[in-house]
């Protein structure tokens, strides 16, 4: 995989991916498992995207690792990597329950009533372990690539008005 595209490191590209799918999973999930009819009508759509925001995942990972392994290492480096690598682990878990809900949404069995409510208590609590995780695993990439900037007042440059 190649670490930089047209001089921007690929990680950069590929991680707003995962922070667009992932929350958007989220949503659809919450949707998804509070809303029954939603449910019948988009549990599908809901799993899909989950699924892609999954694969995803591994992606941006595998890129930051390359990004990394070309950077100086610090402490604020290794938290963003940790961070990233738990993500996957939240995410695929939200798929596995999501897509046994939505199954189960289309069986007329006894057993669904049961195991209904276990998993939209599953996918409610996976959908914000993965929200949350997104937000800490951003603000870490976010200190990492920016913690040594130093901001100044705006410069007039020659030719500006």
């Amino acid at each position: 995989m190649p670490v930089f595209v047209s001089g921007l490191p690929l990680h950069v590209l590929v991680v707003h991916a995962v922070v667009v799918l992932v929350p958007l999973s989220v949503v659809a999930a919450l949707v998804v498992a509070l809303w029954p009819a939603a449910r019948r009508r988009y549990g599908w759509l809901a799993v899909g995207v989950t699924a892609v925001a999954g694969v995803c995942i591994p992606v941006a990972t595998s890129s930051g690792e390359d990004l990394r392994d070309r950077l100086v290492p610090t402490e604020l480096i290794r938290q963003h990597a940790q961070l990233g690598d738990e993500l996957l682990v939240f995410v695929a878990g939200l798929f596995v329950v999501l897509t046994a809900l939505v199954w189960l949404g289309r069986q007329h069995k006894v057993p669904t009533r049961i195991l209904t409510p276990v998993l939209i208590v599953l996918t409610v609590a996976l959908a914000g372990v993965s929200a949350v995780q997104v937000v800490r695993i951003g603000d870490s990439g976010a200190r990492a690539a920016w913690s040594g900037v130093q901001y100044t007042a705006v410069q007039q440059h020659h030719g500006d008005g």
